[in-house]
């Protein structure tokens, strides 16, 4: 069963991210709201999150809330978040997601010791640490999952594995609202399966707990999602965005 105050605590932040007041209903369902800043989504786009049972939506139109408002009462949160669901009522254009979102209490932490020392790069030092750093790291890894993992963005120190010079697996999160730590984590495609990723974001998880932040875990991969379970993570909701048409699709359709 989910903790309760991580559920919370998770509705809260995305309700923040939304960009205007709003808030997830507590007796589930979903809600529709128009908001053109929302950061559940890029710009122009419909973001959807599901928390425990109930989804928030925002849309960046009037006209788009509308289109969404009845799909969003007829189906359930779960519903909501399933791209196959909503292509059959929905002119979707683009989609990015689902994504399933973990969060992690100090209490639920299984920290991992590999018995392989993590090293820990200032905060600033990460991306200029020599060829066969954090950067390097990034390039190996190429322009898809370096900026899927999201380690070019990070807020806090970068905690490393290395193989001779090399970096070969690193983690670290970024400061988001409501005090959570948004977990990003990277190992080099020769050296994976070998639970780098976990020691790393282990230690990166850690240094989060220290200082009293939420730790999020945002997977779309088994894999990912493998490492987050294995610390201790919840998975309590699900992220998607899709880019809609300007008209809903007919009825005979």
């Amino acid at each position: 069963m989910a903790d309760a105050l991580l559920l919370v605590r998770a509705r809260e932040l995305w309700a923040e991210l939304a960009g205007i007041p709003a808030e997830f209903s507590p007796s589930g369902g979903a809600k529709v709201v128009v908001a053109p800043s929302s950061r559940l989504a890029p710009p122009s786009w419909t973001g959807v999150v599901r928390i425990g049972d109930a989804a928030l939506v925002t849309a960046p139109t009037v006209r788009t809330a509308e289109m969404v408002a009845d799909p969003a009462r007829k189906m359930s949160p779960e519903e909501l978040v399933d791209i196959a669901r909503l292509r059959a009522v929905l002119p979707v254009l683009d989609v990015l997601g689902p994504a399933s979102l973990f969060y992690l209490g100090r209490d639920g932490f299984l920290p991992a010791h590999e018995g392989t020392a993590v090293e820990q790069l200032p905060i600033g030092d990460s991306s200029s640490d020599g060829a066969g750093g954090l950067a390097a790291l990034l390039a190996r890894s190429g322009k898809e999952e370096a900026d899927e993992s999201g380690l070019e963005d990070i807020s806090s120190p970068a905690f490393c594995l290395r193989r001779g010079d090399e970096v070969v697996a690193a983690a670290g999160y970024r400061s988001w609202p409501r005090s959570v730590a948004h977990l990003s984590v990277l190992v080099a495609p020769h050296c994976r399966g070998r639970r780098l990723a976990r020691a790393v974001a282990s230690a990166a998880v850690a240094h989060a707990l220290d200082a009293g932040l939420l730790p999020q875990w945002r997977a779309r991969l088994c894999p990912s999602q493998r490492v987050a379970v294995a610390l201790g993570f919840q998975e309590l909701g699900t992220q998607l965005s899709v880019r809609l048409g300007d008209a809903p699709l007919s009825r005979g359709r």
